[in-house]
């Protein structure tokens, strides 16, 4: 059981490093975003802000997943047949449709992705209310203008 509590909280910490990394970036784009538009056409600027910022987030993800298909991989925690990318999605995201079982000797890291992955999820949550803070204390500052 250590060893299966080990190897889940590398894989989180490693994605908690991928999502800081992304989110600061996307915060620091973000506030780029704003300060270069002196006259910004908020409809369409906040729609595309938007859609990038999900996208990025989206990416983040997929690339946590991949994260955790990797440590499937490397410990063998997925049955001989099963996709570890499939599992790692349907563990990360908590859908669990039950279909795909890990080995017994493995049976922890499902549980521990779907903490992760529930965690990044909110996080994310977090990130996209910021990105609309951001996008309504520009809209603030222009009309001030």
């Amino acid at each position: 059981m250590i060893g299966q509590l080990l190897v889940g909280a590398a894989a989180s910490l490693v994605n908690i490093a991928i999502h800081a990394l992304w989110t600061v970036h996307l915060d620091h784009a973000v506030r780029r975003f704003w300060t270069k538009r002196p006259h910004p056409t908020f409809l369409l600027d906040r729609v595309l802000l938007m859609v990038g910022s999900v996208a990025v987030l989206m990416a983040a993800h997929t690339l946590e997943v991949m994260v955790w298909a990797v440590t499937y991989a490397a410990v063998g925690a997925v049955p001989a047949g099963a996709s570890r990318v499939y599992f790692a999605f349907v563990n990360y995201t908590t859908l669990g449709y039950g279909d795909v079982l890990p080995v017994a000797a493995w049976q922890l890291l499902g549980p521990l992705a779907a903490m992760n992955g529930i965690l990044l999820f909110g996080w994310s949550a977090a990130a996209i209310i910021e990105v609309l803070r951001t996008t309504e204390r520009a809209a603030t500052r222009e009309a001030a203008m």
